[in-house]
Parts: structure tokens; sequence; C-alpha cells
């Protein structure tokens, strides 16, 4: 079995291709700058852009399934170009905003685009990943033992990266996946404040949480840039999925505290899903730097 792995270098794609080369697999990898790439030497690397379908006529050549990294804007060209190489099957990596109807014009387009091309699919649909709170607590935990967030009773199930890969590898490499939208969650209804006493156990350290205002947390993260400033109006509730105006106060007064348990990477694996305290220990070192003075 040949696999062609798109989003290689991402936080997703990388673990997949460690999953489907221990299972055996040939694994191609797609990534705009090969010589950057850093995976493992067994992967054959190709140059190519799913922004641009005609650089991935070489990519498709003898492949046999295919892990989509959404790009809405070429999906429909991507995955005709993918069935005409002979490509029989395709995962998509989605999200869980398309099973709560929030996700109508990033992700939801790419599985349409799978599930009419006649190819067999399986959709991938994670929720709120651990590794937001690197990306957006990493910097000042590292620098200042600090959190800084409006809302320390928000809360979620947060999902391991290491789960949802594993969900990805099941559905290429094993049957009875075909036609399935997988939901992940994590195991744990945890809020913001759960979350960073669980980092600084990781740590060894206890981390100070400073609430702050929405337009305090908001100018931080812009400050901050990459990941943080990207998603700050949406995740401080200045903005809905759609990029609508919204209002922070609606997200600080929603609580899922009632609901059930959400589905997580077992129903596939059969193993119990990874807690955030088994992600905030994967990560201790990436949290760890001494902190300065304040």
């Amino acid at each position: 079995m040949r696999v062609l792995v798109t989003g290689a270098t991402g936080n997703i794609g990388r673990i997949v291709v460690n999953r489907l080369l221990a299972a055996g697999v040939e694994v191609r990898a797609l990534t705009r700058a090969p010589e950057r790439a850093g995976l493992p030497q067994d992967v054959r690397l190709v140059r190519g852009d799913l922004a641009e379908p005609a650089s991935l006529r070489e990519a498709f050549t003898g492949i046999e399934r295919l892990y989509l990294f959404p790009v809405p804007e070429t999906a429909r060209e991507v995955v005709a170009l993918a069935k005409e190489a002979g490509v029989r099957r395709v995962v998509v990596l989605s999200s869980g905003a398309v099973t709560q109807g929030e996700d109508t014009a990033f992700h939801l387009p790419v599985e349409r685009a799978v599930e009419e091309s006649g190819l067999e699919w399986t959709h991938v649909r994670p929720g709120e990943f651990m590794l937001n709170k690197l990306w957006l607590w990493g910097p000042s935990i590292r620098e200042q033992n600090v959190v800084r967030d409006p809302f320390p009773d928000a809360a979620w199930f947060p999902v391991h990266e290491q789960d949802i890969a594993d969900v990805a590898a099941a559905a290429l490499l094993e049957d009875g996946h075909v036609g399935a939208a997988y939901t992940l969650n994590g195991p744990e209804l945890l809020s913001h404040a759960e979350q960073v006493r669980a980092i600084g156990a990781a740590i060894g350290r206890e981390i100070r949480f400073e609430v702050v205002t929405p337009e305090r947390a908001r100018e931080l993260y812009l400050r901050q840039g990459g990941f943080a400033a990207e998603v700050a109006d949406f995740l401080l509730g200045f903005e809905d999925y759609s990029g609508e105006p919204a209002d922070p106060q609606e997200k600080e007064e929603w609580t899922p505290s009632a609901l059930p348990p959400m589905p997580t990477a077992e129903q596939v694996t059969g193993r119990p899903a990874r807690t955030f305290a088994d992600w905030a220990r994967d990560h201790a070192d990436d949290f760890r730097a001494t902190p300065r003075p304040e």
C-alpha cells in the first residue's frame, strides 16, 4: 500500500506519517519545502502545494490512499486529480465545527468534494486541540510563569493530537471506516484554570492564573503574534466561527457543564483517549523555562 500524506509537516500530519511507517506502509509526503521537512528518511518527499493543483500530478502517481489536509478553495480540483491518478480512499482532516453546524465554508466544502467524488472517504473531525494551549499560553508560562485569560471557568473537552492521528491512521489502514465521520474530543471536561494547574503539575511548579478582560487578552495575543493573534477574536468571543461580530459576554455566560461525555478516539482505536494531564507531561519541556521576576 502506498499512501500520500498532505500537510505532512503539520502537527497532525507528522504523527500520521510516523503511524503509517510503523505499520510498514510506503509513505509519500507532500511539502512545499522538502529541504526543511524534517521527516524520517524512509519517507519519500514530493514537492507540491494543495493551493496549486497542477503541482500535484507527480505526488499522486501510484498512490492508493490519501490523507487530505483541508484547502477548500481547490478541494474539488485536487480530489478530481487524485481520482484520475487512481487514488481509491481519502481521509479528510476536518473539524468538529462541521458536526455542530458552525463550519459551512471551510472544512465542509472539502468533505463534500470528497463525498461527491465517488471515492471511499472518512472524515476526522477533531474539536479543540490541546495543542492550542501551548501556542496561546506557552510564551507567558516560559517567560513569566503566568497565564492571562478572561475565562478561568470556561471549559471544554480538548483532544490530544496523538488521538487525532491515531484515528486518521486507522481510517487509512483499516477497513470498516468508509463513510464514517468521526467527531473527536478529549475524555474530560476541563476549565481553563484546571488546564493551567495540569500544566503546572507537569512542569513541577505552580503557574499563576491572572484574570484579565477580553480586551486586555486580545491586546496581549495580538502582541504575541502567530497563532494567538490569528485566533484571538474568535477564542475571546469578539467574533463567531464564521467571522461575524459577537459579544464576549455571551462566551463567558455559556457553560457546557450539562453536556454528556463527548465522543473520543476510543470509539475507533479501542483505547482510552489521552487525558490533558497526559498531554501536559508529553509537552512539559515545551513549557519549561526559568521564569524571570516581574
